[in-house]
């Protein structure tokens, strides 16, 4: 078998991403019927059928979806070759993870300092659990990820970049947080599992003997705060969170005990991972 070569990597992933040859080739500047002949060619090649034919697009076959994860990388280290030999200026697309609190509260002036002055980086944030960051980090999914500590895998580097003091907040019907032992039995309002924070909360319950009565989880701080406010249960959120909405003073505040109370968060990439664009990310947050 011949060697793959990356043009018809990138006609397929095109493909791939678009779900049609027709949006392909525009997004490829390219006729429909050369990127249908790369299609069949590649398929040729491999002996293997890479997409099903649907009357509403293509979808990925099993095989398809393994060439697409190979494609990715190859795309991606084709990218950093020629960066690598280029280094005087980030461009390209640059895939960010991030949790929502610090996509929220954190990144917003950072980005937008960060556009001002690489306007050829196409920033595609998106946004996930710790557990669910750290997964899509190792897929080669996205470049770089803003995770809660801690961090522990070879593969990954990591910067600590924020820090974060966790409150635990009840609505005001609920008695006095002065002693958290009173908040037994209510329900906790918290981020799906996977979330740094959440298991956070759930070792300081543990450890603070509070047992709570149920569990409500949501994908959403604004979600959780509402929740919280209208006398649904408590929930642990980070003090930066706080500050960036108005909450009328519409619950009780606590800080969680020293042990608890401070996070840090990490910028992480993969040990392989070298990019201009990672560089002037790096040179534009604080180093703890």
């Amino acid at each position: 078998m011949q060697n793959l070569d990356l043009r018809s990597l990138e006609i397929f992933h095109a493909v791939a991403v678009e779900g049609s040859v027709t949006a392909a080739a525009a997004r490829l500047n390219r006729v429909q019927s050369n990127v249908s002949t790369r299609i069949k060619q590649l398929e040729l090649q491999l002996q293997k059928t890479l997409f099903r034919r649907r009357s509403r697009g293509l979808t990925l076959t099993p095989d398809g979806h393994l060439l697409l994860s190979y494609a990715e990388r190859l795309l991606q280290l084709s990218m950093e070759a020629s960066e690598a030999m280029n280094e005087d200026k980030p461009r390209g697309v640059f895939r960010i993870g991030t949790m929502e609190s610090t996509a929220a509260a954190r990144l917003p002036a950072v980005l937008s300092r960060y556009h001002a002055l690489h306007r050829d980086v196409e920033i595609e944030l998106e946004t996930d659990t710790a557990g669910g960051l750290v997964e899509r980090l190792l897929n080669y999914d996205i470049d770089a990820a803003f995770i809660a500590e801690p961090v522990s895998f070879p593969q990954i580097r990591t910067q600590p970049v924020f820090e974060e003091k966790l409150l635990l907040i009840a609505p005001q019907s609920f008695p006095s947080l002065q002693d958290a032992r009173e908040i037994s039995g209510r329900t906790i309002v918290a981020f799906e599992p996977g979330c740094a924070y959440r298991r956070y909360l759930d070792t300081w319950l543990s450890d603070s003997g509070i047992v709570p009565g149920g569990i409500i989880s949501m994908g959403s701080y604004l979600a959780i705060l509402a929740c919280v406010s209208a006398g649904t249960g408590f929930a642990v959120v980070p003090q930066s969170v706080l500050d960036t909405v108005s909450t009328g003073g519409k619950f009780q505040r606590c800080a969680l005990p020293e042990k608890f109370a401070g996070i840090r968060t990490l910028l992480t990439w993969r040990a392989d991972y070298r990019s201009a664009r990672l560089d002037a990310l790096k040179d534009l947050l604080p180093a703890l």
